[in-house]
């Protein structure tokens, strides 16, 4: 038996004891070494639903998660045992048409941890398909390995972006994927990359992780910052700092939505088509771990930074709230195993 974290209704958690899961074939059995509390699992902490996905039956939470193999089924190399990885937490069904185009985070057929009705990785064991469980070096802390996962989030925003020697880059929140996003920008090569928020802890860390330049928006709207950026990744979902941030992007500009905000948003449109404005979505990532893994490794990205608490398993509860009662809280990690 083995213990995991299970959310059975809006504010309705419980540290649950259930069978320890057996690998399949081309699967492997992970013991679960950390996982980052992600704004998905708050969200469904307190209201139960996001959009369309609604928690209505028990559901482990989590799916930003490290671990070890201890155990491979059939078709898997048993050499793999004993081996660190970091979990990517969706399986496509690699055979539809976006499948075949690359673009499996399209895939209708996307099973994702801690997504109504899959059960995440907050639990000391976890079965994973074999080709999503990314080897990771020795080098690599347990806490970075599970926040790759965030960070794949930000390598992808800034594949969507086109960011490249000379972008110019704002962003606007400094949570954590926005964190991500930033050291990622500077690591693709952009020349400017200023963080908007309203936290100055956060906006503090920006610095610290290399950002160019800081905007404490309660204070100075970004209209008066005079930047003139060509490319805005938006992850706050606010739609203020949205519809700010599309203001003041450079002709042929680029944006790219990030953060998950109201399912409608207000676009300035005539702003958008007079300056030829190119508005995109991003949903999730692919083909990301590879890049992920080389950035952490290699110290241009430091996703260590981010960690601003542990917390057992039986506080998973504590570690949701974590954001809300700490101003300096950035990510809470949760260790199953303790």
């Amino acid at each position: 038996m083995m213990r995991a974290a299970v959310l059975r209704g809006v504010r309705d958690l419980v540290i649950e004891q259930r069978p320890v899961p057996r690998a399949g074939a081309g699967e492997v059995l992970v013991r679960v070494s950390a996982v980052g509390v992600c704004g998905s699992d708050v969200h469904y902490y307190e209201h139960g639903r996001i959009g369309d996905f609604v928690v209505e039956a028990p559901m482990v939470l989590g799916h930003e998660s490290s671990g070890v193999i201890v155990s491979v089924g059939g078709g898997v190399s048993p050499d793999r045992v004993g081996e660190r990885v970091s979990i990517e937490p969706g399986v496509p069904d690699l055979t539809c048409e976006q499948c075949l185009a690359g673009r499996y985070n399209l895939c209708p057929a996307m099973r994702f941890y801690a997504t109504p009705p899959i059960d995440g990785s907050l639990a000391e064991f976890v079965v994973v398909h074999a080709a999503f469980a990314h080897t990771v070096p020795d080098s690599m802390s347990d806490d970075a390995a599970a926040l790759l996962e965030p960070l794949s989030v930000g390598v992808w925003a800034n594949r969507r972006a086109g960011t490249t020697a000379g972008s110019r880059v704002l962003i606007t929140g400094a949570g954590p994927v926005g964190l991500v996003a930033a050291q990622c920008a500077i690591a693709f090569g952009a020349t400017e990359v200023v963080v908007a928020d309203i936290n100055p802890h956060r906006l503090a860390l920006a610095l610290e992780l290399g950002a160019t330049g800081v905007i404490r928006v309660d204070e100075t709207p970004i209209s008066d910052s005079g930047l003139e950026p060509t490319i805005l990744l938006e992850c706050s979902g606010h739609p203020g700092s949205t519809r700010d941030g599309i203001l003041a992007v450079a002709r042929a500009g680029r944006v790219v939505l990030v953060g998950m905000g109201g399912d409608e948003l207000a676009l300035p449109l005539s702003h958008v088509q007079n300056r030829e404005i190119e508005v995109t979505g991003t949903f999730r990532y692919a083909n990301t771990w590879p890049t992920a893994i080389a950035l952490a490794a290699s110290g241009r990205v430091d996703v260590d930074r981010l960690v601003t608490g542990h917390f057992p398993l039986d506080r998973t509860e504590d570690a949701l709230a974590a954001g809300k009662l700490d101003p300096t809280s950035v990510k809470a990690v949760i260790n199953p195993a303790s």
